[in-house]
């Protein structure tokens, strides 16, 4: 049941196109909470994505975003409000973009944005990127930052907007070891920094989630496998459930590692 805390919530969704992709989801995020949507290829983590911003309409079910119902608001206000950042985002910004525009252009939901440029924007900007760590990028153009310095230059570009949730699909696709890390303690520091900013990651790797996150959504073959905090969700039976294989997972140093146990 939905509470003046919570900040998404969805209830029985389906989604059936020529097979069932997700099937009867439920699931509520609170104010405070970081979650992270694992589970492995074709489970339906990318379809809960589009769906919670309004490209892939559901069959049934209910879809509640910062108090706004799918079907009864206007979603295009709405995604001025949700930060999605992934690949798919990068493909379409074109070569010569300046970094600084690509940043602005998030307050205006516009791909390479050709409007005029106000001085308050770059300052706002500005200050994003220095929080990404990603200042020094400025003067510099699209097709000369690596995959890790895209995906702080888009998620700065997601703040520029009037952010209340912050989405990163499979950030770390394409990041080579230390370029992973470096993101995700980006992201452990931009949790830290905006307690209030709730943040979703999207991921396949437990290796991936840090310190800022709290809650796990398990999903396997369109269906929630498990929910709830990261203890009660990330457990060898569960992922071993998941992803159809014997796993065990530890916990070392407030990161997790999955391995594969043999028979």
């Amino acid at each position: 049941m939905p509470t003046p805390e919570t900040i998404l919530s969805v209830t029985d969704l389906t989604i059936e196109r020529d097979k069932a992709i997700l099937d009867h989801v439920n699931w509520t995020i609170e104010r405070g909470q970081n979650w992270v949507i694992l589970g492995p290829n074709g489970s339906g983590k990318t379809s809960l994505l589009k769906t919670l911003v309004g490209y892939f309409p559901p069959t049934s079910g209910k879809i509640s975003v910062l108090g706004k119902t799918f079907g009864r608001s206007n979603w295009n206000d709405l995604r001025l409000r949700i930060g999605l950042v992934s690949s798919s985002l990068q493909q379409r910004i074109e070569e010569n973009e300046p970094a600084i525009d690509v940043v602005v252009s998030g307050k205006y939901a516009q791909i390479n944005y050709w409007g005029r440029i106000f001085k308050k924007d770059k300052e706002r900007a500005r200050s994003y990127m220095k929080l990404l760590g990603c200042d020094h990028l400025e003067g510099k153009t699209w097709i000369t930052f690596s995959q890790g310095e895209k995906q702080r230059l888009l998620i700065a570009r997601a703040m520029m907007a009037k952010l209340e949730i912050l989405i990163l699909d499979e950030p770390c696709a394409g990041l080579d070891p230390v370029s992973r890390e470096h993101f995700l303690e980006t992201v452990n520091n931009l949790a830290q920094n905006r307690p209030e900013l709730p943040i979703i990651l999207v991921t396949h790797h437990v290796e991936e989630i840090t310190p800022a996150f709290s809650h796990a959504l398990l999903i396997s073959q369109g269906k929630v496998e498990s929910q709830g905090t990261l203890k009660e969700s990330l457990t060898s039976k569960n992922l071993s459930t998941a992803f159809s294989a014997p796993l065990r997972i530890r916990k070392s140093s407030n990161r997790y590692q999955l391995k594969i146990e043999k028979s």
